[in-house]
């Protein structure tokens, strides 16, 4: 009942188009009901050989009647089931908004823990499966309608033979819960086998150029080809019981028919029971037992959208681990320094990342950081932005903490340039503008000359407007760097953060990519992370992590005499460059 009432909950906005639908249900459900019961003037009557006058003149009028009344419930059913999909198709709308806005809404910590296809898998998959569900509750108001207009017809029309009907309809309620019961546990296990489809998938045309680099091809198809045959098992189960539900409640309706028949043969024969009132409870008892069968339909529907229902309320009910405060304000321009103070931070409890992190930098200085692979150097600068909060110690900038700003300001004012270079399958110009149609051609051009970009942009197909492919697989690798960092002159944040900026890069690309962060950082407070010696040497200051503490900072010829760690990485990983 709980995931019901939270359905239902999408559904308030939509109140008047809803409880208007289920009036004209009612119209319709009437419609039917007393379309029946003109069954019995019709035989009793109608076909009254001995006054053929009188007997006309009654199909006459029943036929009117019965033009009239499906005149009406015609206009009825289009008017409900018209108000029944646009209020429906609103709900899903609104789902799929709602779980999308959270999705983008938790931290990154979240996706680190689950696999993007199980999370596609709940914005697709399950959203359309909860559309049953919505679909399927109205349709149960309508069914529900239905049974209980043709149930009060035949008890109108004889209430012995009616009550034996209930029997009847009492046994065939229970297989029909039992069914639908089997069915949701099922229905759980299919879309999380459904979701692992997705995420395999996903993961292999991601990653198509490893797949291929290493021959993987065959390997990839067998992962998938065993999630798929697991997938198809579990569903099959699910067709199994779907398909035995509709055959086993047709026999045991059909069983109860067949003794109502025989007890309505009986009063015939000693005439407590005219033919036109046989031939009408009869007509009425099959339309009764219609709704009973489509109401077996929906809840095999809604069975099986429940449990996807339970997998997109799981998602909505993840927490937003880093969010604002109450009483966050937006931050001023960035002015002075930034400071750490005794910062701590772990991913899992009691395995710590940072231990007693104090740091300060000032506006306009380089601050480099390097240390072995795992020492906290990337996770160090993601508690700048938030994309992480500290578990202890304090962020904070010109003296204020960092958690009483809102965390849209405080990213405006920070730049980002990193290793893997993310782009979207947009044109040239909507990637270095992003999400910004205002910004003028002008400044778009003036930031990617900026970024070396400018010349290799004229020489695409259509310059600017050059739609790059997803994640730019249309472009080199220095290529999608300069278009990144065209992105960040264009923002012109006051603080950057460069993490492993040119590591990925060959000679020729990484002068250009070099030069135009050179441009980037002119006038801006940088957090450079292990990146290539000219910028080593040039930062005001150069701190060496290791093992999530700060073992040494200073200059770089300070450092090369009195820390053996830095020693020793500036052997190994710099001075190979240093020769060139």
């Amino acid at each position: 009942m709980a995931i019901f009432r939270r359905i239902l909950s999408f559904a308030k906005p939509y109140r008047s188009r809803l409880l208007t639908a289920v009036f004209f249900m009612a119209v319709v459900a009437a419609c039917g009901g007393s379309s029946m019961y003109l069954l019995k003037p019709l035989f009793d009557e109608g076909f009254n050989k001995t006054n053929p006058e009188a007997a006309f003149a009654t199909i006459k009028n029943i036929a009117l009647i019965l033009v009239a009344i499906y005149f009406v419930k015609g206009i009825s059913f289009y008017i409900k089931d018209y108000l029944l999909n646009n209020a429906g198709q609103r709900i899903i709308m609104d789902i799929r908004n709602t779980v999308y806005e959270h999705v983008q809404n938790l931290s990154l910590d979240y996706f680190s823990r689950n696999k993007t296809g199980q999370i596609l898998s709940r914005l697709t998959n399950d959203v359309v499966n909860m559309q049953n569900a919505v679909m399927s509750l109205t349709g149960i108001a309508g069914e529900s309608m239905n049974f209980f207009g043709f149930l009060l017809i035949v008890f109108l029309m004889n209430w012995k033979l009616a009550s034996l009907a209930l029997l009847g309809i009492l046994l065939v309620v229970y297989p029909i819960y039992n069914f639908g019961r089997r069915l949701r546990s099922i229905s759980v296990d299919t879309q999380n086998k459904l979701g692992e489809i997705t995420s395999i998938a996903h993961e292999g045309i991601s990653n198509i150029r490893i797949v291929k680099a290493f021959a993987m091809e065959k390997y990839e198809h067998g992962k998938l080809a065993q999630a798929n045959r697991s997938f198809f098992d579990t569903f099959m189960k699910a067709v199994r019981i779907t398909a035995m539900s509709q055959p086993i409640n047709e026999f045991i309706g059909i069983f109860a028919i067949s003794i109502l028949l025989l007890v309505a043969g009986y009063q015939i024969s000693r005439g407590t029971l005219s033919v036109g009132e046989f031939i009408a409870f009869v007509g009425a008892l099959f339309m009764l037992f219609n709704p009973i069968r489509n109401l077996n339909g929906v809840n095999i529907q809604i069975q099986q959208a429940l449990s996807s229902a339970e997998r997109i309320f799981q998602l909505l009910d993840s927490p937003q681990e880093v969010k604002d405060e109450s009483r966050a304000v937006v931050m001023p321009v960035f002015e002075k320094e930034i400071s750490y103070k005794n910062v701590a931070f772990e991913y899992t409890k009691d395995r710590p990342v940072l231990k007693n992190i104090n740091l300060k930098i000032k506006k306009g200085e380089i601050l480099a950081i390097v240390g072995p692979s795992g020492s906290g150097k990337s996770t160090l600068a993601d508690l700048l932005p938030r994309f992480y909060d500290v578990n202890a110690g304090s962020i904070e900038i010109d003296g204020v903490d960092i958690l009483k700003y809102k965390m849209s300001s405080l990213r405006t004012q920070i730049g980002i340039v990193t290793q893997e270079t993310i782009l979207f399958n947009d044109s040239i110009k909507g990637n270095i503008a992003y999400g910004r149609a205002d910004i003028p051609m002008a400044q778009i051009e003036s930031s990617a000359r900026a970024a070396n970009a400018h010349n290799f942009i004229l020489r695409t197909q259509h310059g600017y407007d050059t739609l790059i492919g997803e994640r730019g697989v249309k472009l080199s690798g220095g290529e999608r760097q300069r278009l990144s960092i065209a992105r960040a002159i264009l923002k012109n944040p006051p603080i950057l953060i460069l993490d492993e900026a040119t590591s990925a890069l060959d000679t020729e690309s990484e002068k250009l990519v070099q030069e135009a962060l050179n441009n980037l950082m002119k006038d801006r407070t940088t957090i450079v992370i292990a990146h290539r010696l000219s910028t080593i040497i040039n930062a005001n200051k150069i701190v060496v992590l290791d093992k999530g503490i700060i073992a040494a900072e200073g200059g770089h010829e300070e450092l090369l005499s009195s820390s053996p760690l830095y020693k020793k990485l500036y052997e190994m990983q710099f001075s190979a460059t240093a020769k060139i």
